[in-house]
């Protein structure tokens, strides 16, 4: 059983290798698809863009940066939070209508690509890949009037709260209940709940498919938080209690579990861009290490075993990236395909983020496991990604499923 369904994990990655082939093809060959030419090249307006967060992270998000939230007690770096507002990368897609830019997901996931590389210790991913995009989808006009505005200026941090300790969630083993418009139970781990001004939590409900989302704002008498921490200590994690919070039904009851789902999709392409950033990142302190350390009066990336390491991990960002292309294509055309594509894209990003995560340390010998040396930053923030919406497990079986749902269509 176990091996049938490591096949199909397979299989599976292959197809989605063999769809961008296609895809490349269409686009040299001007073919659409759809409504859409397929053209997996960012625009020259995106590639500013780019250069533009990349120069700004340099020098406001240098590695000092990081190690000062590190090595201090903040959860966050508020000062590098604050720039960030003040660039609009939080409004990137929010509707105009709404304080937002009205941007496409192109540009965010090109800020998500560079947030990876800066590791950035910043509540970027749970206010804006995970609370805005539950709003976007599932918010009446009132809930979006009053709390879009508040996420695209800054005013206000969002997050999600779906985890209630060890093992996979499901909605069978839900114990967060909601009543009468209040909340009641545990989450743990909440990113950055202790700095949120709200979450939308994922809740018990008897009816449709088990589940129901509710947003809760958290300064309130019925709810209290407790830091915990994570592996990486520059981002903030709590431990939130729901004792009869007061809440609003987020979308319909009973509808829960199955948006909760898509909202993962949207989430696992943009967490995919920064994984990828991190990874490359990785894989360039390695490969600038090596060029400068000598050993026996020669550069060690000048060693076969050194060389096989950094062509290791160049050949899975390669391969995770292409992955991500897939992703951020479905997600801005709103793909039918979005289910398949954000799986392949977050096990391929998993993947290559943790590998060149740890031969990043690897590569820096013994020093490269000392508290002096940078390489931790993106060990600790490889491993959290990797596990922070669903483990590489979680999503192999989101994966295989979807190739499975696509075969038969």
């Amino acid at each position: 059983m176990l091996i049938a369904r490591i096949v199909k994990a397979l299989e599976a990655l292959l197809y989605s290798v063999v769809r961008l082939r296609d895809w490349r093809e269409a686009k040299s060959a001007k073919t659409t698809l759809g409504k859409a030419i397929m053209d997996f090249e960012f625009s020259d307006e995106q590639e500013l863009l780019r250069e533009q967060a990349r120069g700004f992270l340099a020098d406001n998000c240098p590695p000092a940066a990081v190690r000062k939230v590190l090595d201090g007690d903040a959860e966050y770096d508020a000062e590098l939070w604050q720039k960030v507002v003040e660039m609009g990368w939080t409004a990137t897609v929010i509707p105009e209508e709404f304080g937002g830019l009205g941007l496409s997901y192109l540009e965010l996931v090109v800020i998500a690509e560079e947030l990876g590389r800066a590791a950035a210790p910043i509540p970027f991913s749970s206010s804006v890949y995970l609370a805005t995009e539950a709003l976007l989808m599932l918010g009446s006009q009132e809930q979006k009037e009053k709390w879009l505005p508040m996420l695209a200026s800054g005013e206000a941090i969002g997050t999600f709260a779906l985890a209630e300790g060890n093992g996979r969630p499901a909605a069978s083993n839900l114990k967060t209940s909601a009543s009468g418009g209040a909340v009641t139970g545990r989450k743990i781990p909440v990113a950055d709940g202790g700095i949120a001004n709200f979450a939308v939590v994922v809740a018990a409900s008897d009816q449709g498919d088990g589940a129901s989302l509710h947003l809760v704002e958290l300064d309130q008498a019925g709810v209290s938080r407790e830091a915990v921490r994570t592996l990486d200590f520059t981002r903030g994690h709590a431990a939130i209690e729901f004792a009869n919070a007061q809440s609003e039904l987020l979308g319909g009851e009973g509808s829960g579990w199955t948006a909760m789902e898509s909202l993962l999709d949207r989430a696992a392409v943009l967490f995919a861009w920064e994984q990828v950033g991190l990874a490359d990142a990785a894989l360039e302190q390695a490969r600038d290490y090596a060029m400068g350390r000598y050993a026996f009066g020669r550069s060690i990336a000048s060693y076969q075993a050194i060389k096989h390491k950094l062509a290791g991990m160049y050949v899975k960002n390669t391969l995770a990236r292409s992955n991500c292309y897939y992703g951020a294509w479905a997600l801005d055309s709103g793909s039918a395909e979005l289910a398949l594509a954000a799986a392949t894209a977050r096990v391929g990003a998993i993947q290559a983020a943790v590998h060149a995560a740890e031969e990043n340390v690897q590569t820096h010998g013994g020093m490269g496991f000392t508290w002096e040396f940078d390489c931790q930053f993106y060990y600790r923030r490889a491993k959290l990604l990797s596990v922070n919406i669903g483990s590489e497990g979680y999503w192999q079986d989101k994966l295989i499923t979807a190739y499975e749902q696509t075969n038969a269509a």
